[in-house]
């Protein structure tokens, strides 16, 4: 048990000196709280809600710019590895593969961990304006960070199933734009036009928006962490099925 988490922990500090190493990282940082900004202050309406909230200026923005930015840090994962020829030789390294795997998908969690944190500002100007529910906003952050999680997973089983980052990416956000249309609002009235409530409320099940609601609002449902728990899970396990193939191949 010692060594497989000192697997683990070593490719994670490998892949996060990997990341930080490049102008990847702070490109990334950089785009992410621009839009933070920009979409809560300017297009959000922030000031002219007149309310000390964030549920709807900061967090409602979250599954669509994590569409794109997700996917972008997640398509290097395996699909680089692959292209240069160093997936072979990790493979004989004394891990194994889903050590491999959850050190690399910790590392680029952390690392999404990390841009998140960095919109404290958002919430100090929140609170310096007024008296909100700071609850709320830290079960909103946790929704956030989960839900990048399962954006994330999915591009890491996309990434290991190509050599080409960028048909890695176009695959990831495929998926997970699949994932928000299937609760977002104009397609569920779309649905409910001519489909049976019981089909609409399935399709809606697997949507990020439907499960990501009930934390902006402060409420921390077990079936909505396990919903992105079990997408995370899923995904990784896909990756080690993918990953092992390579290895007897």
């Amino acid at each position: 048990m010692n060594t497989t988490w000192a697997n683990i922990k070593t490719i994670t500090k490998r892949e996060l000196a990997a990341y930080f190493s490049s102008p990847l990282a702070y490109v990334f940082i950089v785009i992410f709280l621009l839009l933070c900004g920009f979409f809560t202050f300017m297009v959000g309406g922030f000031f002219e809600r007149g309310e000390a909230s964030l549920v709807r200026p900061f967090f409602d923005w979250h599954p669509w710019f994590y569409l794109f930015l997700v996917p972008a840090v997640g398509m290097r994962l395996w699909a680089e590895e692959r292209r240069v020829g160093t997936i072979e030789l990790l493979l004989t390294m004394p891990i194994t593969a889903w050590q491999a795997i959850v050190g690399k998908f910790l590392a680029s969690w952390l690392f999404l961990a990390l841009a998140l944190v960095l919109t404290f500002p958002v919430v100090l100007t929140v609170n310096y304006l007024g008296s909100p529910d700071n609850g709320v906003i830290l079960c909103g952050y946790v929704g956030s960070w989960l839900m990048a999680g399962a954006y994330l997973a999915i591009s890491c089983m996309t990434s290991a199933m190509t050599r080409t980052q960028v048909v890695s990416f176009i695959i990831a956000v495929v998926l997970c734009l699949f994932l928000i249309l299937a609760g977002f609002p104009p397609v569920i009235n779309l649905l409910e036009s001519w489909a049976s409530p019981w089909l609409v409320d399935i399709i809606s099940s697997f949507s990020v928006i439907t499960h990501f609601d009930g934390f902006q609002k402060g409420v921390l449902d077990l079936r909505d962490v396990v919903f992105f728990g079990s997408i995370i899970g899923f995904s990784l396990f896909v990756t080690g099925v993918i990953i092992r193939g390579h290895r007897a191949g």
